[in-house]
This record gives C-alpha cells, structure tokens and sequence, in this order.
C-alpha cells in the first residue's frame, strides 16, 4: 500500500510565495519519477514541473523562473513564489515508483490541495 499526502496549498496574495509539499509513504522499493501537475476549473490537467534526473527538472512554460520543485527521500515539493492570479488550481503530486524489484512501475497521485490566488 503506497499514500500520497499533500500539503500547504491556500490562498495567497498575488505575488506571493507558497510551498507545496508531498509525502509518499508505505512499500516504496525505488522512485522513477516525481513530479507536479494542476488543474484549473474547466480545464484539463497539465503539467507544471516534472523531476526526471538528479539534475533534471522541466517546468511549463508559464511556471519557469517562479517555480521550484525539489526532492527529499520520498516527498516532492513545489515553491511557488511571484504568484498570479492564472496560478489558481488544484495542484496534484504524482510519484512513479516501484513497491518491489519484481514489480512495474506504477504511478501514484496525491489527493489535490487548491491554490487560490486574490487580493
């Protein structure tokens, strides 16, 4: 059993800063991938940062030079500073991992935390 725990979404002024964290936890043998996504009402999902290497992180477009994701054993966190009001949305983790070495991958999502962002 693998859980994905998210926390520190809000609601923040425009320009402010935020940080997202997300906790995996249960039977992780290893980590492929760890990353963030978002969704805005009405839209679709998109990606917002992906962590693909020690040394490898891709960020959208409209994220890039504002945002931050890092990792820490088995959580992922996004800093998210000079917000603007288009930020606003759910913000889900997802991790790709494996729970054994005879195992896939297989990828899990955390449950949501929503951004607001207003004055």
């Amino acid at each position: 059993q693998v859980q994905l725990v998210e926390s520190g979404g809000g609601l923040v002024q425009p320009g402010g800063s935020l940080r997202l964290s997300c906790e995996a936890s249960g039977n992780i043998f290893s980590l492929k991938y760890m990353g963030w996504d978002l969704q805005a009402p009405g839209k679709e999902r998109e990606l917002v940062a992906a962590i693909t290497g020690a040394r490898s992180t891709n960020y959208a477009d409209s994220v890039k030079g504002r945002f931050t994701s890092s990792t820490a054993n088995t959580a992922v966190y996004l800093q998210m500073n000079s917000l603007k009001p288009e930020d606003a949305a759910v913000y889900y983790c997802n991790i790709t991992l494996r729970r054994a070495w005879s195992e896939s991958p297989y990828d899990y999502w955390g449950q949501g935390t929503q951004l607001t962002v207003s004055s």
